[in-house]
């Protein structure tokens, strides 16, 4: 059995981005209500953007909380925050591929699996464990669904 899920790293790393944009949104409007600094367009834009870039990353975490279990010919996919488990024979894989990107020299790998009920997932290289493990379970067991990248 191969088990799929989040790695602790990355999600301490954001975990730690999103405290010091709360810390950051705190000060902001505590200046705001004690002393008042700035014009009132400065508090307003900061604590705007500071709240999407952290509602964005708070969706971001907690959508790609997953765990993935592949073995036994199936396929199980567990979303805790939605309350969903689902196990899927290989034989309702419609397709999966990988996709390969490099940026600053550096590899990044993404896998898209996508089930006969239209659900899908992804799960990448460096935000999941045991990645290399299900892409040769798949190449093993689900050759001919593969999508293969052609390049231009």
């Amino acid at each position: 059995m191969i088990v799929i899920k989040p790695k602790g790293s990355t999600y301490f790393s954001l975990g730690l981005i999103v405290l010091i944009l709360i810390a950051g949104l705190i000060m902001i409007l505590r200046d705001f209500a004690y002393k008042g600094s700035f014009g009132l367009w400065f508090y307003l834009i900061a604590a705007s953007i500071i709240t999407v870039v952290l509602l964005m990353l708070l969706v971001k975490m907690m959508a790609g909380f997953r765990f993935i279990t592949a073995g036994r010919d199936q396929i199980i996919l567990k979303l805790p925050l939605r309350s969903f488990q689902k196990a899927y024979p290989v034989s309702e894989i419609l397709a999966w591929e990988e996709e390969i990107l490099m940026a600053n020299k550096k590899e990044f790998r993404q896998l898209t699996v996508a089930f006969s009920d239209q659900q899908s997932f992804s799960v990448s290289n460096h935000e999941h464990k045991s990645y290399t493990e299900l892409v040769k379970y798949l190449r093993k067991k689900a050759p001919k669904k593969e999508v293969k990248n052609k390049k231009a």
